[in-house]
């Protein structure tokens, strides 16, 4: 049996009511503030932001800050990607210059073009795997992933078929060449702090 479009398009406007409740529901509980909430395969992530770790989301958004505009830059927004009940809060994300919010006053994620994510303990497994494959499959043309407790950053470039062609890793305190790609800029890891 093949998938028509409109099958695709009714997939995905249930996989959006769904998490439109989701989100709903946790908005009215008892959670603390200063908790990334993502849905990742239709599990709900709780992670506290810890001190470092938004010194080094900070420390991207202020380096893309000097090329982009701040309109184009979010953190924590939630974005739905590709696979079964995925809404993603990224880091740091870069949406198209040519960007319009939906319905819900968000983006799709079509429109993003970067994305950046710092890893917490426990979300690991998450953010190198479901999370990898959204943005792959959405085509997110370039992947950040910063990880503190190794001394490391991931740039995934190159997305087909759900996945990444091109892996590049460099420590922190080095710099990382993005000038290859759309991005076009240098992002400097010297001030990014191990765990």
């Amino acid at each position: 049996m093949t998938v028509v479009e409109t099958d695709r398009i009714a997939m995905a406007d249930d996989n959006t009511t769904r998490l439109d409740k989701m989100f709903e529901a946790l908005e009215h509980g008892p959670f603390l503030e200063g908790y990334k909430i993502d849905i990742i395969e239709g599990a709900v992530h709780m992670t506290p932001q810890r001190a470092n770790h938004w010194d080094i989301i900070a420390g991207i958004y202020e380096q893309l800050r000097t090329k982009y505009a701040r309109r184009r830059l979010l953190s924590d927004v939630r974005i739905d990607y590709p696979g079964e009940l995925n809404a993603f809060c990224s880091d740091v994300a870069l949406v198209a210059d040519t960007a319009e919010r939906n319905a819900r006053g968000g983006f799709h994620c079509d429109d993003v073009e970067f994305v950046a994510e710092v890893i917490s303990r426990g979300t690991g497994p998450n953010d190198y795997g479901p999370k990898k494959t959204g943005y792959a499959t959405a085509a997110v043309a370039v992947y950040l992933i910063v990880d503190p407790y190794q001394g490391k950053c991931h740039v995934y470039t190159r997305p087909e078929d759900g996945d990444y062609r091109v892996e590049t890793t460099a420590d922190f305190g080095q710099k990382i060449d993005l000038t290859h790609t759309f991005i076009g800029l240098t992002l400097d890891t010297s001030d990014f702090s191990r765990d």
